[in-house]
């Protein structure tokens, strides 16, 4: 029989970890942090992990400490005779800065995972990055995870009467068209100019969604105004409601007033990233059920990817 697997969280994410322990069928580990003066701090694991497979959940958000924390476990858990170590990313931090978008700038995304690689890392598990490529960026295998498992039913559950799937800008026009063709929909598309980052200077709607109920998909809402701007742009083109989905609830800046004054319905999410506000538009679907199923049929060396109801490419 295989050894179940044994599940610690930073601190960044335990709320999450928690979830995907009992979901999983097992307690979460037992890990202490200790914090100097000056900032300085030390985790540790509190009991026998030598020979187990060791399964870390944490998202790299800002602050760096997030990371850091991350690299120490791994590291700690590799001197400490782990038999794999398995990091459990909900939330790939940095993944935004995957190609050089000018000159001399860093490719911060391949950075972090060589990092991951040299602490010890065997194994990454996470959902939706932002760019598929990254998972070329590392050494090791990945498991790359996609939030339709979690949205797709959802979505069928609210019965809208003329679903129309959309994408806030042109590049996530494969996700909507891929959403669209497997809910036997049309779409449409935003497309955006941007002034400077983080702000929006134009957008134009491509496509009609004249008495449509839309949907906008995209894996990460940071500001939230291009999102906003997109769905008061639809509901201006005459659409009968419009919803937001996304796997990565960032939510800075203005993001949470954005929401509130928007013409959304409501703004589904996961649970990837805490919410630092609560709002009454904003709803969480929980990614638990989903990444403990990927972590059993890791151990069990099973597919994954018969999980997907849609793969975004």
């Amino acid at each position: 029989m295989a050894t179940k697997a044994m599940i610690f969280s930073g601190r960044a994410t335990r709320y999450l970890a928690e979830k995907i322990a009992l979901r999983y069928g097992a307690t979460l580990g037992n890990i202490e942090v200790t914090t100097y003066s000056d900032g300085e701090f030390q985790p540790s694991f509190e009991e026998n992990i030598r020979g187990r497979d060791v399964f870390l959940v944490q998202s790299t958000f800002p602050p760096a400490d997030n990371l850091l924390e991350l690299l120490m476990l791994v590291d700690a858990a590799r001197r400490a005779s782990a038999k794999r170590i398995v990091a459990v990313i909900p939330y790939f931090g940095y993944a935004r800065q995957d190609r050089k978008d000018k000159p001399r700038v860093s490719i911060a995304s391949k950075m972090v995972a060589n990092l991951l690689t040299a602490a010890g890392v065997q194994r990454i598990i996470t959902i939706d990055l932002h760019a598929d490529q990254i998972q070329g960026f590392f050494d090791v295998p990945v498991d790359h995870v996609f939030a339709s498992t979690i949205f797709v039913p959802y979505i069928k559950q609210m019965n809208l009467p003329n679903l129309m799937m959309a994408s806030p800008d042109t590049g996530g026009t494969r996700r909507a068209a891929a959403y669209a063709k497997f809910l036997n929909t049309g779409f449409v598309i935003c497309y955006k100019q941007r002034s400077k980052p983080n702000e929006i200077g134009k957008m134009e709607l491509v496509g009609d969604v004249k008495g449509k109920d839309v949907v906008l998909i995209d894996d990460i809402i940071d500001t939230a105004g291009s999102i906003t701007k997109a769905g008061n742009l639809i509901m201006d083109k005459g659409a009968n409601s419009v919803r937001a989905i996304c796997t990565h609830p960032v939510f800075s800046g203005e993001a949470y007033q954005r929401i509130r004054e928007s013409k959304f319905e409501e703004v589904i999410t996961t649970d990837t990233l805490p919410l630092r506000e609560d709002c009454d538009k904003i709803k969480v679907l929980s990614t638990a059920d989903l990444f403990a199923e990927v972590i059993r049929r890791a151990l069990k060396t099973k597919s994954i990817s018969s999980l997907y109801q849609i793969k975004n490419n």
